[in-house]
C-alpha cells in the first residue's frame, strides 16, 4: 500500500495564527481565558487549548467581567466587538487578516453606494460575522438559483465578496451569474481570494489523478475539508473525510493500491500521522509527498500576545 500526501495540507496561516493567540494569552496571563465559538475547526486542538486552560463558550454573556476574550479565527460581527467594548473586556481578535480584509472590502463597498452580494454558506460562522460587518444593504447567496432570484433590478450597482473557504473554483458559476445579470458588478481580484483553499483543492485534484482512494482529514464541520472530500468525489475516485485514525474503515482499503492523504486546513499533521499508522495497521505501508506548493505565509500576531522582548535585546 502507498500513502501519496497531498501538498499543502494541514494547517494554513490563519489557523496556525489564531491557535498560537490562544496559547500564548494562556502563558501570559494569569486570570481565565476565554474563546467564543471554536478557536478554528477541529475538535482535536479545541480539546488540546481546553486542557490547557482556555474555556470555550457560545456567546459573550458566558464570559466573566474582565476575563481575556478571543475571538475565533471565523472572524465576528460589529454587534459582538460592541458587546465586547461596552462590558470593558480585554479582547484578542483572532480573526483570520484574510477575513479581516473581506469585512473590510465590504464595508468599502458599501460606503462607494454598492449593495453588497456576499458569496457562501448559510450558518458558517464566518458569514454570521461578515454579515454583520456590514452596515449597508446586503444579500447571501449560494448557488447561481440563488442570484436569479435576488430582489434586485439588474441596474442595482451591486459587489461581492467571498466566504474565505470558498475558491476561485467553487465561485467562479456565481460570480459569471452575477456579471451576466447585473450591468455594474465589480468584485476582488482573483489574488485576494484566500491562497490557502485554492491551494489545498489544487493538491487534491492533483491527488485524485494517482490515487485509487482519496481520505481526507479534517473536521464534519469544516467547510474546507468537506470541500475537499466533494472534490475527491467528483473525480470518480471512492473519497471519504475523517476526523482522525479511529474513523478509518478498513473496507475502504480493499482492491486499492494508492491511498491519496490530505487535509484540511484546521488538520493538525499527528491527525495525519495517526491515519497513516491506522492503514499500516492492516497493510505495509510506503509514504512519499506530491510536488506542490511550498506556502510560506504568516501573519504577525496582535500587540497583546507578541513575545516580549528580552531584556538583553531591549538593552542593545
Amino acid at each position: 500500500m502507498h500513502v501519496v500526501l497531498a501538498k499543502p495540507r494541514g494547517f494554513c496561516a490563519g489557523v496556525r495564527r489564531a491557535i498560537e493567540i490562544v496559547e500564548r494569552a494562556l502563558e501570559r496571563d494569569s486570570n481565565p481565558v476565554f474563546v467564543r465559538h471554536e478557536i478554528v475547526h477541529n475538535r482535536h486542538v479545541v480539546d488540546r487549548l481546553r486542557a490547557k486552560g482556555a474555556t470555550f463558550v457560545k456567546e459573550l454573556s458566558e464570559v466573566p467581567d474582565g476575563a481575556v476574550t478571543i475571538f475565533s479565527a471565523h472572524g465576528v460581527s460589529r454587534s459582538v466587538e460592541n458587546e465586547a467594548r461596552a462590558r470593558g473586556l480585554p479582547v484578542v481578535d483572532a480573526t483570520c487578516p484574510l477575513v479581516a480584509k473581506v469585512h473590510l472590502q465590504a464595508r468599502r463597498y458599501t460606503r462607494a453606494g454598492r449593495v453588497v452580494v456576499l458569496i457562501g454558506h448559510a450558518g458558517h460562522p464566518e458569514v454570521e460575522g461578515t454579515l454583520g460587518q456590514i452596515e449597508g444593504q446586503v444579500h447571501l447567496v449560494s448557488t447561481v438559483e440563488d442570484v436569479a432570484a435576488l430582489p434586485l433590478s439588474e441596474k442595482t450597482p451591486i459587489a461581492h465578496v467571498t466566504q474565505t473557504t470558498l475558491s476561485v473554483d467553487d465561485t467562479r458559476e456565481i460570480i459569471a451569474a452575477l456579471n451576466a445579470r447585473f450591468a455594474d458588478p465589480i468584485g476582488p481580484q482573483l489574488s485576494d481570494i484566500c491562497y490557502a483553499t485554492q491551494n489545498r483543492q489544487n493538491a487534491v485534484r492533483d491527488l485524485a489523478r494517482v490515487s485509487d482512494l482519496l481520505i481526507v482529514v479534517g473536521a464534519a464541520n469544516s467547510s474546507n475539508s468537506n470541500r475537499l472530500r466533494e472534490i475527491g468525489t467528483d473525480t470518480g475516485i471512492p473519497s471519504y473525510l475523517i476526523d482522525d485514525g479511529d474513523g478509518l474503515d478498513p473496507a475502504w482499503l480493499h482492491g486499492a493500491t494508492t491511498i491519496g492523504l490530505a487535509a484540511g486546513a484546521s488538520a493538525p499533521d499527528d491527525l495525519i500521522d495517526g491515519v497513516i499508522a491506522a492503514i499500516g495497521q492492516w497493510r505495509a505501508v510506503s509514504v512519499s509527498e506530491l510536488d506542490g506548493v511550498e506556502e510560506t505565509l504568516e501573519f504577525n500576531l496582535p500587540p497583546m500576545v507578541r513575545p516580549r522582548a528580552s531584556t538583553a535585546s531591549a538593552i542593545a
